[in-house]
């Protein structure tokens, strides 16, 4: 019966499956504070049973006042201390700064702009609703917020950190082997954040470094027709105002739309929306014409008007941009 209960704690986005020394140690945590917790239980509900049950008895003065005084003040402080002593001595690993790679993440409403900053770079390498680290090193993230607070959590790898407008907090995560998880927004933030979410890819280092070194190139120009005539109507609708496709003239030549989530290499990535859906052309051209009724709120306008043929390029383009 415990195996079947216990069968429900697997999974990509569970704290009972860690993939990170971070989430190891507050596993480790848990089950020793539930270990402690059934002591507890068992010792109140085993005396509540001896005298109700076993021994009927009325108790001497001496006999019941010794045992409120052992039983209810020194035995629950001894253990909530020690179980304390050991949360506490866990803390600074948990806040061990990285060792090379940082990431600055910002919640928005409602998806993630992610900037990649490896050591010594001048300049960051933009992308947004996914995070990849190098496994088997501790990267540093910084943590911050537009509009709203948030809190970044990937509970297979680590706790849960919150994020606040104005206001940068970090903590770091050191996935143990490569990996693919799930992380959520953990705060209330609005009316999508239950679609707020993130998927996580543990790399080895060398696949990692080629997977950067891939997103900081521009977007290769489309070669199919159906791709070109996405790309003009991505001009002619004015995505470029809120979203940014690095073209090969180099990072800063090019317009940047800023409001939006970078889209340079967004065809590559494994979820659209924020978590919300795959990133098959239907879901494309599904997130494109129906965007508020698949996101409530969200700032994105949906471009329902696309006739068939427009919304089907537009969502080849995209797709395209891997």
């Amino acid at each position: 019966m415990a195996t079947l209960a216990l069968s429900g704690c697997d999974g990509r986005q569970s704290v009972l499956a860690p993939g990170g020394a971070d989430a190891r140690v507050l596993g480790d945590l848990f089950w020793v504070m539930l270990g402690g917790a059934i002591i507890l239980w068992l010792l109140v509900n085993g005396l509540f049973f001896y005298v109700t049950r076993i021994n009927r008895a009325a108790l001497s003065r001496r006999f019941a006042n010794g045992l409120i005084i052992v039983g209810g003040v020194i035995f629950p402080t001894v253990i909530l201390g020690a179980l304390l002593a050991y949360g506490l001595s866990i803390m600074p690993d948990q806040r061990a700064p990285g060792d090379g790679l940082t990431l600055r993440v910002t919640g928005e409403q409602w998806w993630w702009r992610v900037e990649y900053w490896p050591e010594g770079a001048e300049a960051p390498i933009i992308s947004a609703n996914e995070i990849r680290l190098p496994a088997g090193q501790r990267s540093e993230i910084i943590l911050d917020a537009g509009r709203v607070i948030h809190s970044f959590w990937i509970p297979a790898l680590g706790g849960k950190m919150d994020m606040f407008p104005g206001r940068e907090t970090r903590m770091s995560l050191h996935p143990e082997a490569p990996g693919h998880w799930r992380g959520q927004c953990a705060e209330f933030c609005g009316a999508s954040h239950a679609l707020m979410a993130f998927e996580v890819v543990a790399m080895a280092p060398d696949d990692f470094a080629l997977w950067l070194a891939a997103q900081e190139a521009p977007a290769a120009p489309p070669a199919d027709p159906a791709g070109i005539r996405g790309a003009e109507v991505f001009t002619r609708e004015g995505c470029g105002a809120c979203h940014t496709v690095r073209g090969p003239e180099g990072r800063d030549s090019q317009p940047r739309g800023a409001v939006g989530p970078d889209l340079t290499h967004v065809g590559s990535r494994l979820s659209l929306g924020a978590g919300t859906l795959g990133t098959t052309l239907e879901d494309f051209e599904t997130w494109i014409a129906h965007t508020g009724a698949i996101k409530p709120e969200v700032e994105m306008p949906a471009y329902d008007h696309l006739s068939a043929g427009d919304l089907s390029d537009l969502a080849q383009y995209l797709k395209g941009l891997e």
